[in-house]
């Protein structure tokens, strides 16, 4: 009987987390699912996922210490981590103009230390453990922000920049080790996080950015997650995959 497959996903109490783990479940793969403040919500992602053994997870994933923790915890837990998707994120706007130079650093903290910097700890705890075991995968969720600019959220699109830039060289450090890695750089996804600009006046001109006239729904960026933890070819390591309806296309 071939191995079942162990995913750790971050921020999987709803969106995009959910969507993938709820697709990787389906697939037969054992989930970690990782939440920070809404364990009601995380209990109903861990409650719609297919088959049994998965676990629930609660961390602060820009401490760094409770990073570490996270990774041993759920290394134990699930018998071995072959995965590891990197989705937990925050975003906040503000006008350029309307803040002071205290918020503008403050902001710039919290958004990088979240985005990046815990996904960074959190590969290399990861790493260490795949490497042990013999290879593995991680999979980063980025956006096409790090391409196109956030003029409202320059640290979201900065942080989501520094992501890819990981990725690439994680890939090109730990290829040789037989650990690969991925990025999915969605557009906007319907998910909790991007309701209340999607319900703006800002609603429609966002939606009518893809050739699809929509914006992608969660399970849409859960099947591409699923492909990259489970199926994506080794060569693809370091790839970057724009979901984003044709609404950015880069060169």
């Amino acid at each position: 009987m071939a191995q079942r497959i162990s995913i750790l996903i971050t921020g999987a109490s709803g969106g995009i987390g959910r969507a993938a783990a709820i697709e990787c479940a389906a697939r037969g793969a054992r989930i970690g699912v990782h939440y920070n403040g809404n364990r009601e919500r995380a209990e109903a992602t861990l409650a719609a996922l297919n088959g049994d053994g998965h676990r629930l997870f609660q961390c602060d994933i820009a401490d760094p210490a409770a990073a570490g923790r996270l990774i041993e915890q759920a290394d134990e837990a699930l018998d071995g981590l072959d995965v590891l998707v990197n989705n937990a994120g925050i975003s906040q706007r503000h006008r350029f103009e309307d803040i002071d130079y205290a918020t503008w650093q403050e902001t710039w903290r919290r958004i990088v230390d979240t985005n990046l910097t815990a996904a960074a700890n959190l590969s290399f705890c990861a790493g260490k453990k795949m490497i042990a075991r013999g290879g593995g995968r991680i999979v980063n969720v980025s956006s096409r922000g790090a391409f196109r600019g956030e003029p409202l959220m320059p640290w979201y699109g900065a942080s989501k920049a520094g992501m890819n830039a990981m990725g690439q060289s994680l890939a090109q450090a730990l290829g040789p080790k037989g650990v690969f890695v991925y990025t999915v750089a969605p557009g906007f996804v319907e998910t909790e996080m991007a309701a209340a600009v999607l319900a703006s006046p800002e609603g429609d001109g966002i939606r009518n950015q893809s050739t699809i006239g929509r914006v992608a729904q969660p399970a849409e960026l859960g099947k591409t997650i699923g492909f990259l933890a489970l199926e994506a070819p080794e060569f693809m390591t370091g790839c970057i995959v724009d979901v984003n309806g044709a609404s950015y296309l880069r060169s």
